[in-house]
């Protein structure tokens, strides 16, 4: 019997235990820890921070439904890994496992400048249902005394979505209520130009994107380094400032401590490294999906960021994760399989939106492009998401990661989702 314990139980984890409770035997046991008593689906969190939408309506609660598909739940922060002796402290117990899969998502770091964050800064934050919240209590009270509205990121940020989202949904709702004309809103980013995504652009993106902010009459401020932050103003890096009576910005991400503490198990900022397999190139028995994974960007930009892991590229990983495994341990018959990183991405700008499919997420190091690149918008990207977040929630309440049916769609539109793993690739490299 082995047992197979998958760390975090979020957009990453709480799916790759019920892909590996589908793939093995009861005869092998699935463990997942969670240091959070709830499943929230966080694409949504820019909707609560704004309230548009309950904490509640995209939260689940765990013990509810995992134990019933006979996977081990288990309460509790994981505080250290020891690859070597295959062993995991959760509060002040140790558990051994046979494989490890990480997928604790992101630790914010908040330091990386003077003044981020709600707590200890000035600034708002829907990266977490805790920051989402905060920021919605915030965003009631700027309703009241409004003023100028800064949205964006920081340097080192990878995902630059909820950012554009916060901002256009914001002038929506300003809009509704009438104070659109006291509130300035000015979109701040490290990415070179409005549209890079931090994956080198893709199709139309740039043209898209300005076009939409251009026409809500969102101040546009791109390759911009913010500095620091005080309670009323932003700094940047070439002396500009920024006055705010209300502001979001996005933080790097970094892994979590417990990881970053192991000797050769991350990269400098704690993201996993992997091969195309997915597993650690160093320790065999872990492996690793979603944005604690290392992905280096396409090229460099003149103001450092992160490249993002979306969800379907999350649910990529999984599938190949959960079968490499299976595969390990003889369950099933075949060949590695790695994931396509193939990505689509609802981006809700409230009564419009924009649908993004990089196939793959990064263009080819060797020819610079794509297999396909579509952005398109429409009112409908936003029913879309709205209707995603549904089936997404649902399929975790009965116990589905990837159905059969989900695979077929995405297959039917030319996504592929995994593949054998090729050739010319190596199990002895992480991934570029």
């Amino acid at each position: 019997m082995a047992r197979i314990v998958v760390i975090g139980a979020g957009l990453g984890g709480l799916p790759a235990a019920y892909e590996l409770r589908h793939l093995l035997p009861r005869q092998h046991q699935v463990t997942l820890i969670s240091d959070r008593p709830k499943f929230t689906f966080v694409p949504s969190l820019p909707w609560v921070g704004l309230g548009l939408r309950s904490l509640k309506r995209i939260q689940l609660d765990l013990d509810k439904f995992v134990p019933r598909h006979g996977i081990e739940l288990i309460h509790g922060t994981v505080t250290a890994i020891v690859p070597q002796s295959r062993q995991i402290s959760v509060g002040n117990e140790i558990l051994s496992y046979d494989y490890a899969v990480i997928a604790t998502g992101p630790e914010l770091a908040l330091d990386a400048l003077p003044g981020l964050g709600p707590e200890t800064g000035y600034t708002q934050s829907v990266c977490t249902p805790a920051h989402a919240l905060l920021a919605r209590e915030a965003w009631e009270k700027f309703l009241q005394e409004p003023g100028a509205l800064v949205v964006g990121a920081a340097p080192g940020a990878s995902c630059f979505g909820p950012a554009y989202e916060f901002a256009l949904l914001a002038d929506r709702v300003l809009r509704r209520k009438g104070l659109r004309s006291q509130v300035p809103i000015t979109l701040v980013t490290p990415e070179p130009y409005i549209g890079h995504l931090g994956i080198g652009g893709m199709a139309n993106s740039r043209e898209l994107m300005t076009q939409v902010l251009a026409a809500r009459e969102i101040e546009v401020m791109a390759n911009a380094a913010i500095a620091r932050i005080e309670p009323d103003t932003i700094h940047l890096a070439d002396g500009r400032t920024l006055p705010f009576k209300y502001s979001m910005l996005l933080p790097p991400f970094r892994g979590p401590r417990f990881l970053r503490e192991v000797p050769g198990l991350t990269d400098p900022k704690g993201f996993v490294p992997v091969l195309p397999t997915y597993r650690h190139p160093d320790f065999d028995s872990i492996y690793a999906v979603g944005v604690v994974t290392q992905l280096k960007p396409f090229e460099p930009t003149p103001i450092p960021i992160g490249v993002p892991k979306v969800g379907q590229m999350t649910e990529e990983m999984v599938m190949a994760v959960a079968r490499n495994i299976a595969l390990e341990l003889g369950v099933v018959a075949g060949e590695p399989i790695v994931p396509t990183l193939e990505a689509v991405c609802f981006a809700d700008f409230g009564d419009t939106g924009i649908l993004f499919v990089a196939d793959p997420l990064l263009p080819s190091r060797t020819t610079g492009g794509r297999h396909r690149a579509i952005a398109l918008k429409g009112r409908w990207v936003s029913w879309m998401k709205t209707a995603f977040e549904k089936y997404f929630l649902d399929k975790m309440r009965v116990g589905w990661a990837i159905p059969w049916f989900e695979r077929w769609i995405l297959r039917a539109s030319g996504l592929m989702l995994v593949e054998p793993l090729p050739a010319d690739f190596s199990l002895s490299h992480p991934t570029a």
